[in-house]
């Protein structure tokens, strides 16, 4: 997909203005003072929107002879690690139970200070609490190993019991032995052109593809813990892995179809539009009125839009193929600009093949 149609200049503006990150990914700003282009949601100072132009892509603002911002690095996909923090994710994957201080970002040639920022906004917390997530994750999977729980407390770092079981409460809400048996849902951040994807799996199968913005995401990481029992932990594993691959192939346009496997617990009405869900075909769009006669409960239209909205897995359930009676793009908890995209990189698919 190289480029596509513009929002209103009005509209635009009031992004840019108001630093809006839910247009990431729409448009960039390139300021004719400075020569520079950036992301809607820079945190650099605003310049006078007469002197801003809007471009769809990065390469039509370089093509017109702007130079991308420092600040906010528009050329890295959002999500994707920049080059800076890359020796320290690597460091904290190959030994998840170290326990970082911040002399030893400063050893690095860190900044703590950035390094928290950057958590922050890439992750929602620091880089601090962020690594103690994943000493818990690796204490867990320990614990489900068959490991005895103060076995587990000091081999993952913790000076103490007591220390250990609150930090695990508060992440889990139960105590450390609860862990024994619970499923462990690994979740990481991944880049995609339209922006960061949240996802979370099992062993086994997908649980969890969200919009990184989405704003009712914190929503359904509860949703999804309270219906599977399990412990949410950041991590990787082979599911994680294989959608990552398939991710990358989507948005390339050369795959239409996923392979990853799919878990999405969740009342029987809504299990039901779910599986309809994945029968669209790619490129195609029906109506909520056609979901529910498909589902065989024509009447239930404001039903199938609810569980529309409580779907839990974005891409591989299309929900984004569903639209109004009339054709018109609505309701798509990632912003209907996605909506738009994903269905229009779909569509090429269909015609390139």
């Amino acid at each position: 997909m190289i480029g596509h149609d513009l929002p209103p200049r009005d509209e635009m503006v009031r992004a840019f203005l108001h630093r809006d990150s839910t247009y990431e990914g729409v448009f960039v700003t390139a300021v004719r003072t400075t020569g520079i282009f950036c992301r809607p949601a820079c945190s650099a100072r605003k310049p006078r929107p007469e002197n801003v132009e809007f471009y769809s892509t990065c390469h039509a603002a370089l093509l017109a002879g702007y130079r991308p911002c420092k600040r906010c690095d528009p050329m890295v996909p959002l999500g994707q690690l920049p080059t800076w923090v890359r020796p320290l994710m690597e460091e904290v994957d190959a030994d998840p139970t170290r326990r970082w201080r911040d002399e030893d970002l400063r050893g690095m040639g860190l900044d703590p200070g950035r390094v928290r920022r950057w958590f922050r906004s890439s992750h929602g917390m620091t880089f601090h609490a962020y690594s103690r997530s994943r000493r818990l994750g690796e204490a867990v999977g320990r614990i489900q190993d068959g490991e005895g729980v103060a076995r587990s407390a000091f081999g993952v770092g913790y000076d103490s019991l007591s220390g250990f079981q609150e930090a695990f409460r508060k992440l889990v809400g139960d105590a450390p032995t609860a862990a024994r048996n619970a499923p462990v849902i690994r979740f990481t951040r991944l880049p995609t052109p339209l922006g960061p994807v949240v996802a979370g799996a099992t062993d086994d199968a997908l649980c969890l593809l969200e919009f990184a913005d989405r704003r009712g995401l914190p929503t359904q990481l509860r949703t999804l813990a309270r219906r599977t029992g399990a412990v949410l932990t950041p991590g990787d594993n082979d599911i994680l892995d294989k959608l990552r691959t398939e991710l990358n192939d989507y948005f390339r346009g050369g795959r239409a179809a996923f392979t990853v496997p799919v878990h999405a617990p969740g009342t029987d009405f809504q299990e039901r539009v779910w599986r309809e869900l994945r029968r669209i075909e790619p490129g195609a769009t029906i109506s909520y009125a056609d979901l529910a006669r498909r589902i065989g409960q024509p009447t239930a239209v404001r039903a199938v839009a609810r569980a529309n909205g409580h779907n839990r897995v974005a891409i591989l359930i299309p929900c984004h193929r569903v639209v109004g009676a009339d054709g018109t793009l609505t309701g798509y908890g990632g912003g209907l600009w996605r909506k738009k995209r994903l269905l229009e990189l779909e569509r090429e698919q269909g015609s390139a093949g």
